[in-house]
């Protein structure tokens, strides 16, 4: 399977291939495979070319899966946020040259008012009793078979460090990802993934969406993540997977009872994956819901999944991301030196689900490749079975008068703390130090600053532990739920304050 149309090539027609759980309509993969193709030679119609960008401004649903496979055999996909404003609407369609913008019947007013704008035309992508139907349609072309080196999908970096960065996946990296997370997982037909991540974004489309296609499975697709449901879609779709931001596994969590959820017995595994998932969570997630928890390390340039913890029997380390899923690891110094065993470094990986490189930009490419490297910016170590413990995003760590600091490790003793829900560690300025290290947390019980400070100072080596706690209502998050530490230090970087 070298393109995204082989991956839905495989299952038996009459298989289920979507569950759209608000309606209960089941689309086979026949109908899916058909769909795509008419979508597609609808592109085609319309002008679209091989590498022809196709924004979409689409809510979870059965029309963001067809257009998002169409646009990749007829050109290149390039999901939106549908959440964006104008202005955000404007600056990726200009950055993607974008030639058509798909958006629903209802809703994407600023999308279309930024595409119209720029002479960008316009269709409406809508589902109608399983099936997805672009208006206008036109026919007359039809999409030829695309290319493995072809462009599939064009997303970019969170932007967390400057300007964001196009990121270009080709069908060939996509297809080498989806078959790593099906040999780390062992998904089979059998298997049925309730998608919980938005479909914008990597971690949903690959992880849940393209591995579940391509193994034969099915996927449930609800219109967007809602706490109050997931447990009767669980039972009612007899999930056996979901894969999330530790912020959705904190909200699934907040609504526990005591009694394992109806459905639950299903899930052979829970997976976690696109920030930091601390131990306790880990072990308050498997005590609740009574599957293994396994957390994995994805990035966006690596067509997501590097590196995953394996299903049991094998062993599940709470703090670490696993071994290599496909992939190969390595910590790397400064200088570019492969580091050994047990040293912290900068991780780096190599694989055929890597990027070859950033769009348009020569400066991020020097940076980010060594010696055949890539270079994920984030700092980690391997251990003596291969598990990867990440330790901080290399320019989040807090320099304090030569100590570097990880804001995870801080993070992970805040939230071992009984009143405390959310948590996140910064460095603010310091006139002696440099950096001081301060914090700021969300409580779900009464607490109060000199409590915490006083909990920490029994956990934490004195250089380490916060010397201002923030009490918060909430921590400003990402779409796809990580947390923007770099937001949380400049709200508080005067002096502390």
């Amino acid at each position: 399977m070298n393109n995204l149309l082989d991956l839905i090539q495989q299952a038996p027609g009459t298989a289920t291939a979507v569950i759209l759980s608000e309606s209960g309509t089941k689309v086979s993969y026949d109908s899916l495979r058909a769909q795509v193709a008419s979508v597609a030679d609808a592109f085609a119609s319309a002008g679209i070319q091989p590498g022809d960008r196709i924004a979409m401004s689409l809510p979870n649903g059965l029309d963001t899966i067809v257009c998002f496979l169409a646009a990749s055999v007829a050109g290149t996909a390039a999901p939106l946020n549908p959440g964006y404003r104008y202005d955000e609407f404007a600056f990726y369609m200009e950055d993607t040259n974008a030639k058509l913008l798909v958006i629903p019947p209802q809703g994407g007013d600023d999308a279309r008012r930024a595409a119209e704008e720029r002479k960008i035309p316009v269709v409406v992508a809508e589902v109608d009793n399983g099936e997805v139907k672009i208006n206008p349609s036109s026919k007359g072309k039809t999409a030829g078979p695309p290319d493995p080196e072809g462009i599939a999908l064009v997303l970019h970096t969170s932007g967390s460090t400057g300007r964001p960065k196009r990121v270009p996946l080709r069908h060939r990296n996509l297809a080498v990802s989806a078959q790593n997370i099906i040999r780390t997982y062992n998904l089979s037909p059998s298997d049925v993934a309730l998608i919980a991540m938005p479909l914008f974004h990597v971690h949903g489309l690959v992880a849940s969406t393209l591995a579940t296609l391509a193994s034969g499975g099915t996927v449930v697709v609800p219109p967007k993540f809602n706490p109050l449901s997931f447990w009767r879609t669980v039972r009612d779709t007899r999930a056996t997977w979901y894969s999330a931001v530790p912020t959705i596994h904190s909200l699934l969590l907040a609504r526990a009872t005591g009694e394992r959820p109806q459905g639950a017995e299903n899930l052979r595994f829970i997976r976690s994956c696109s920030a930091a998932l601390s131990p306790e969570m880990m072990q308050n997630l498997e005590s609740a819901f009574g599957a293994p928890v396994l957390e994995a390390y994805g990035m966006t340039e690596a067509s997501h999944q590097m590196a995953s913890n394996p299903l049991p029997p094998a062993a599940r380390k709470p703090g670490s991301v696993g071994p290599g899923t496909g992939v190969k690891i390595g910590i790397m110094d400064v200088e570019g030196n492969l580091l050994q065993t047990g040293a912290a470094g900068e991780i780096v990986i190599q694989g055929p689900n890597v990027i070859d490189g950033y769009e348009n930009n020569p400066e991020a490419n020097a940076t980010s490749f060594t010696n055949g490297w890539f270079r994920t910016g984030d700092q980690g170590i391997l251990d003596t079975e291969g598990y990867l413990r990440l330790v901080a995003r290399i320019k989040e760590l807090i320099n304090r008068g030569g100590e570097k600091i990880s804001p995870r490790e801080i993070d992970e003793v805040l939230l071992t703390h009984p009143s405390i829900a959310e948590a996140v560690c910064f460095g603010v300025p310091h006139p002696t130090w440099g950096e001081e290290v301060a914090a700021a947390v969300v409580l779900k019980n009464a607490a109060n600053e000199p409590d915490l400070l006083a909990f920490c100072k029994e956990r934490l080596a004195d250089f380490k532990r916060p010397k201002k706690i923030h009490i918060v209502e909430t921590i400003p998050r990402t779409a796809t739920g990580k947390i923007q530490r770099k937001a949380v230090a400049a709200a508080f970087s005067e002096g502390g304050k």
